[in-house]
């Protein structure tokens, strides 16, 4: 009786392959997702208090720097996990632009952070989780305001041989931004009470102004102005004897 030898096994037939460079490949690689948004609950006082330090950053650094807030910060290009999201960000070096998510791999780490307490954040990580993420990421310069907190409202932390130290609150220029050239302040404000803000004096009598202060600055400016040619148009006419136009 003959044997019948059984068949070899049919194979699938290889899946596609790509080629990319000097070798070929059975697949493309696999792009990291980055995600740009995420739903955080945010207090209308938290959201007040950290987009009014934002544009009065953006007013005055907008030419020298890229600012960012409540945006996600990432520094490892394998995980999507590995982010933070300041209240606000600064990075010296190039004028603003907009962007969807900070990558540090890309634009290098944002050279200050800034973290503004509230009561959203308790879904948050804690203080020294985030204080990590922060040494990580490799932010040089590190503010935490507690609004609430009327004893110590601004804490600040620097990048010290690849460790995040905060200063102690006996320093005398405790409250300087080493970033800037700047000064942190406290300024209470009528709707949301205590504010952070930047002043060019140690004392925060030189306010950086927000937008709206700006504005009535300048408003004020042109009054006083258009006063000034008024009264030397009046002297003009009086020594003329000319009726004074304007």
């Amino acid at each position: 009786m003959s044997v019948v030898e059984p068949e070899p096994p049919v194979r699938p037939s290889a899946a596609p392959r790509q080629r990319m460079g000097a070798h070929v490949y059975r697949r493309p690689p696999e792009p990291v997702y980055f995600p740009d948004a995420e739903e955080v609950p945010e207090t209308n006082r938290h959201l007040e208090l950290r987009t009014a330090l934002y544009l009065i950053l953006k007013r005055e650094l907008a030419h020298v720097a890229t600012l960012g807030s409540d945006q996600f910060v990432y520094w490892d290009p394998t995980t999507p996990r590995k982010r933070l999201a300041p209240d606000a960000f600064v990075r010296l070096g190039m004028p603003h632009r907009t962007f969807r998510t900070w990558k540090t791999w890309m634009h290098g780490a944002p050279d200050l952070g800034v973290e503004i307490v509230s009561e959203s954040d308790e879904g948050e990580p804690d203080w020294d989780e985030k204080l990590e993420r922060y040494r990580a990421a490799g932010i040089r310069e590190v503010v935490r305001f507690h609004p609430d907190d009327r004893a110590r409202p601004i804490r600040i932390w620097d990048a010290l041989d690849g460790d995040l130290v905060e200063r102690s609150p006996d320093d005398p220029d405790l409250c300087a931004c080493e970033t800037l050239g700047l000064w942190w302040t406290v300024v209470e404000d009528p709707s949301v009470g205590p504010m952070l803000r930047l002043a060019r004096d140690r004392e925060g009598r030189e306010l950086l102004p927000t937008p709206d202060e700006a504005e009535a600055e300048a408003r004020e400016a042109n009054k006083k102005l258009q006063a000034e040619l008024d009264a030397l148009r009046a002297e003009l006419a009086k020594a003329t004897g000319k009726p004074s136009t304007r």
